[in-house]
């Protein structure tokens, strides 16, 4: 079946822009006397922007090599150095990439990945964070530093807050030593109110998914989330985002769809398959059903975020991401996604080296198939190694599940 075509946003071009100004900036870092620190992707990116390090975001690194399909080759060097092939392929690839010196940044002018002058982790998402950034600190004998917060979090009391907002606050000390300069409480509160305009605005951006036909789908989104992943906290954002979102609403005013004829509305949970990405979207798209809402995209929209009390809301806003909530939050917070965005079915990836991001595990879907009434497919695949993806099996799976669909 041939896919529709495929009308590209005019705002992607500006986006790559911005991006490339962003890993020009990294690459010059050394030269130009900015320190630099590694950070995850739902770790306190607004502390150090405020005491003047260049961020960089090694899972976004991971996402690049699994998209670009090198991430497969690299695995297994890093298994080699020990490093078990069930752990997680953003991992695995990444230190792969290191020992190899092979990564798709070389192609843009970089020899590779900035060198760290201090790690920052949040063990919100999984422990192999911390993992992955002390493998870092070892190798190049620099700190690594990190917060360690709970998981499947039920009810997000003050003590929970108290206690990662207090973690937070013991990073300054370490941090300003390293960055060789003190904390301005008003330039910190500063950055925290640019990453709650970028994630007001990114908000806004999914949302308009919500529209009939929507005029985005979650395969643009895992496109277009770069910069509120590497980017809050900077007015660059937070002007690409206004652009972006102009964008969509008027093409949602005139009734323009990411999908030409959209007949059905699924919710993608779980991790992208980076590798696989344009012929999912593809296969999607020649079926007529839109991928309009996924709960990893929505990852980074940190609503708690307050430049009035920069570390309690920080806090809260990290610790509130989906992934380390208990079971019942997920649901809860599924179903109203589910709702909001009027979808038939819910996709559920599970990927087989990111337990922490796979819900089918423990009935999940069965028990939301049953509070909703909405049926549900689950694929088996993985973020970067393609080899535990059966492509064909997808396919047949996914088509079956349209079927499905149009026969309810």
């Amino acid at each position: 079946m041939a896919a529709p075509e495929r009308k590209e946003l005019e705002s992607t071009q500006k986006m790559k822009a911005v991006m490339g100004k962003y890993f020009k900036e990294l690459a010059a870092g050394p030269q130009a006397g900015t320190k630099t620190a590694w950070c995850t992707s739902v770790g306190p990116a607004e502390l150090l922007r405020a005491l003047g390090f260049n961020v960089y975001f090694p899972e976004n690194h991971g996402a690049m090599l699994g998209a670009t399909r090198t991430a497969t080759d690299l695995i297994p060097a890093a298994n080699a150095r020990g490093f078990s092939p069930d752990i997680c392929s953003y991992l695995t690839s990444d230190i792969g990439s290191y020992l190899m010196n092979q990564t798709p940044l070389q192609k843009m002018g970089m020899t590779g990945p900035p060198k760290a002058d201090v790690l920052v982790f949040n063990t919100n998402q999984c422990r192999d964070v911390k993992d992955w950034f002390q493998f870092y600190a070892r190798e190049w004998g620099v700190p690594c530093l990190g917060i360690h917060t709970p998981r499947a979090i039920g009810d997000l009391g003050d003590s929970i807050i108290a206690d990662v907002a207090k973690q937070t606050e013991a990073l300054v000390a370490p941090l300003e030593a390293v960055a060789g300069a003190k904390l301005d409480p008003a330039r910190l509160s500063e950055v925290v109110a640019l990453s709650k305009q970028c994630t007001d605005l990114w908000k806004a951006v999914l949302e308009t998914a919500a529209s009939m036909p929507s005029p985005i789908t979650f395969f643009d989104g895992t496109i277009q989330m770069g910069p509120a992943v590497v980017l809050r906290g900077t007015q660059d954002a937070v002007d690409y985002y206004r652009v972006l979102l102009a964008e969509l609403r008027q093409r949602a005013a005139d009734g323009v769809a990411a999908v030409p004829g959209e007949r059905f509305r699924i919710y993608w949970e779980g991790m992208p398959i980076w590798g696989k990405l344009r012929s999912l979207s593809e296969q999607f798209a020649a079926l007529k059903t839109c991928v309009v809402a996924s709960t990893y995209c929505n990852s980074w929209i940190f609503d708690a975020l307050d430049p009035a009390d920069p570390f309690a809301s920080m806090a809260r806003a990290y610790s509130s991401i989906f992934i380390c909530r208990s079971d019942d939050v997920k649901e809860k917070y599924i179903g109203a996604m589910a709702a909001k965005f009027k979808v038939n079915g819910i996709l559920y990836h599970d990927a087989k080296t990111c337990p922490n991001n796979s819900n089918s595990r423990y009935m999940m879907p069965q028990r939301l198939q049953a509070k909703l009434g909405i049926p549900y497919l689950i694929i088996h695949g993985d973020l970067n190694d393609l080899r535990l993806y059966s492509e064909e099996q997808a396919r047949t799976n996914i088509e079956a599940f349209a079927e499905q669909l149009a026969g309810a």
